[in-house]
């Protein structure tokens, strides 16, 4: 029965994996390298496990820190040599992929929350924004209990910028009415 699915071979994983660490902007794990090349089936975990060490063999990849990799200059230039090699929805999927996670990163160093447990069992949940030039907002809120001070962390960590235009629109406008 023929195999169906871009990855044949280790050759098509290790294209796969410089496709995509070339267009990650910080070094990744292993585990994150597998999330975002798996666009075809026939990705193992273990295929990823076996070619990124050729792969810094081979001077492609760079082992950064102990457990974070990215793509070397030699890599770079490889990579986009054989990326016409890779099947075009599978490409794409990987391309898609790695711009969520490279704006979900970007976005990280960004927001910012922390839960700090009180000695009366509140729980403070101290939260910031910041953005290129310097911190937007510090906002810190007393939760009753750690679930949700774990659900307030969550929430502004996804709506953050909702938050802040909020505050921002809600103080500019009780400014606005009492000069009139």
């Amino acid at each position: 029965m023929e195999r169906l699915g871009f990855i044949q071979d280790m050759l098509d994983v290790k294209v796969l994996i410089l496709y995509v660490a070339g267009r990650l902007r910080n070094p990744v794990t292993v585990q994150e390298l597998y999330e975002l090349a798996y666009q075809d089936d026939r990705l193992s975990y273990f295929d990823v496990c076996t070619a990124v060490p050729e792969l810094v063999k081979s001077g492609h990849l760079q082992q950064v820190g102990q457990d974070l990799y990215m793509i070397t200059d030699k890599g770079r230039n490889n990579g986009a040599v054989t990326e016409d090699s890779i099947a075009y929805p599978v490409r794409e999927r990987a391309k898609q992929a790695v711009d969520r996670f490279n704006k979900e990163q970007r976005r990280s160093r960004f927001v910012k929350t922390k839960i700090v447990p009180g000695a009366g069992g509140e729980v403070t949940v101290k939260m910031q924004l910041d953005d290129e030039k310097g911190r937007l907002m510090r906002l810190e809120l007393m939760a009753p209990n750690q679930p949700q001070a774990v659900k307030i962390s969550r929430i502004f960590k996804k709506n953050a910028e909702l938050i802040y235009n909020l505050i921002m629109a809600d103080l500019l406008d009780e400014e606005e009415n009492l000069d009139e």
